[in-house]
């Protein structure tokens, strides 16, 4: 999962949502040491990653990808993960995406002094430059893709990945659709 469905799925305090994120950024961190309802969304994001990496329907959606990129694939359903959830938001929330990624903007602002360096500057770019918004146009989630394959230091064909995902866009959607719910209902178990 990418950063926006781990807030959507995390326990509802921003505390909780703040630790759902640092999951990503936990490497060298001593979560030991953090406030309980941040180390929380920590624990939280790990078990929703755990859930998701061995759920069938993720598998089946791993296995569309061609051999040479599906080294790559769950990296790329992560971030298309956001963009289906965006997609769908409606029939998984009752509060409007723009208001819950304009409150989750503000939690980072306000909730800052407890990350580590890099998820801070990571945050700060994702408020300056609307990740999650953008993430709602397929093309962006592209462009995102692209901006990953940039980082990886070894030869690979990750990029263009988006070209696969636009080819089986129906299927992934469907699986997703399939993979989701019993996603937030074992989220809703963990909290």
């Amino acid at each position: 999962m990418n950063h926006l469905a781990h807030l959507f799925l995390a326990p509802d305090s921003p505390h909780a949502r703040i630790g759902s994120v640092m999951g990503d950024f936990a490497r060298g961190l001593k979560v030991r040491e953090l406030p309980p309802t941040v180390r929380a969304g920590v624990h939280h994001h790990r078990a929703v990653d755990s859930f998701t990496d061995s759920h069938p329907e993720v598998l089946v959606s791993k296995r569309l990808f061609s051999q040479q990129r599906r080294r790559f694939a769950g990296v790329a359903l992560d971030i298309l993960y956001d963009h289906y959830l965006l997609r769908h938001w409606q029939q998984f929330s009752n509060v409007d995406s723009g208001t819950f990624i304009d409150t989750v903007y503000q939690e980072f602002r306000d909730y800052e002094y407890l990350m580590p360096d890099k998820m801070k500057r990571v945050t700060r770019n994702m408020v300056e430059n609307d990740w999650f918004g953008t993430y709602a146009d397929l093309d962006s989630v592209g462009f995102a893709l692209n901006r990953v394959a940039q980082r990886i230091r070894f030869q690979h064909q990750f990029f263009d990945i988006i070209d696969e995902i636009k080819e089986n866009d129906r299927e992934l959607e469907r699986q997703f659709l399939t993979f989701f719910p019993e996603l937030i209902k074992y989220a809703g178990d963990v909290s």
